[in-house]
């Protein structure tokens, strides 16, 4: 059995300030890559990380470029729901979105939380499950989202994808994050992720593997990402487990497409956002100024319970459905 693994593509229909290319153009050449790859290596399954588009309402506009080259792999899809394809960092309103269309007219098969499914191949059973993301995945007390516990005893392997903050070692302080080493009893012989942009490669511990190839756009233009070139992944399963990363070759260097001059303006726009959060920290502490995260943090402070969380998401995902507006 053979699949092919990639994530956060964000397709979007705008070009960020910091890259010197046309981004559609860049998506349209990656994604038909990443389709010849999957004939290529006559894969059978193409598996996707999440945030497949940039946000929920993308416009018919933009999704009419990019739906024939999805419909062009020839492998069953597989996704989970990434933050930015549902509303309010709440997978329950996939329903009204683009991702959620494409799964009820059967283009791809978005993976449910606690939904488990059965892969077979040439006498070879993989049981495969998702996380999509949640706006608590990587809270210390939510660490079974990440962990497989059960494997039916009819799979020879098990495959478990999670959009989370999935790392290799510690990150930024006040950034939830969740290490590959507090996930290790999990019973999943493979863990996909996404989310984190800047990827970690083939993680393997005691015949286990933690994999995160990395965002298949680059957004942003740190110097780590002016480095890294986009990959995608090649599990092959057979008596053994096998997985490789291939570097996409439409993929230009990093120098080419991310403007280096606004290195320095987004330093300085950071200082300044640091300092406007120094300030607010009399209070709270805030350490990203988003109005799911600011609930978040403000509910810690204050001790609310999960359920008015809930409940207050719920409402932030209902407004941004009616503002949600075209690209």
């Amino acid at each position: 059995m053979k699949i092919l693994f990639f994530t956060d593509t964000h397709i979007r229909g705008t070009t960020p300030k910091n890259r010197k290319d046309n981004l559609m153009d860049t998506l349209e050449n990656k994604l038909k890559e990443i389709v010849r790859l999957s004939k290529e290596y006559s894969v059978d399954y193409i598996f996707h990380g999440g945030d497949l588009f940039d946000r929920p309402d993308i416009s018919i506009s933009i999704v009419s470029r990019f739906i024939s080259i999805l419909n062009s792999f020839e492998a069953p899809f597989y996704i989970i729901c990434g933050n930015h394809d549902i509303y309010g960092h709440n997978p329950d309103t996939v329903n009204r979105t683009m991702l959620g269309l494409f799964d009820e007219i059967g283009l791809i098969h978005l993976i449910k939380e606690s939904e488990v499914i059965f892969l077979e191949k040439d006498n070879i059973i993989v049981q495969l499950t998702g996380q999509p993301y949640t706006y608590n995945l990587d809270d210390k007390m939510y660490r079974d989202k990440y962990i497989v516990n059960y494997v039916d005893g009819k799979a020879k392997y098990s495959i478990h994808m999670v959009h989370g903050m999935l790392l290799d070692k510690p990150f930024i302080k006040g950034i939830p994050y969740t290490l590959v080493d507090e996930i290790k009893e999990t019973k999943a012989d493979i863990t996909l992720s996404g989310h984190y942009h800047s990827g970690f490669g083939i993680l393997k511990d005691n015949h286990k593997y933690f994999v995160n190839p990395g965002s298949t756009i680059r957004i942003t233009n740190s110097l780590r990402e002016i480095e890294r070139i986009p990959q995608v992944v090649l599990i092959e399963l057979n008596d053994s487990i096998n997985i490789e990363l291939i570097p996409l070759s439409t993929a230009l260097p990093g120098e080419e497409v991310l403007d280096r001059k606004e290195i320095e303006t987004f330093i300085f726009k950071s200082e300044r956002l640091a300092q406007f959060k120094q300030t607010v920290d009399n209070t709270t502490n805030f350490d990203k100024l988003d109005v799911n995260e600011i609930l978040l943090e403000v509910s810690k402070a204050e001790g609310v319970s999960e359920e008015v969380k809930v409940e207050a998401l719920r409402r932030i995902a209902l407004s941004q459905m009616k503002r949600a507006g075209d690209d």
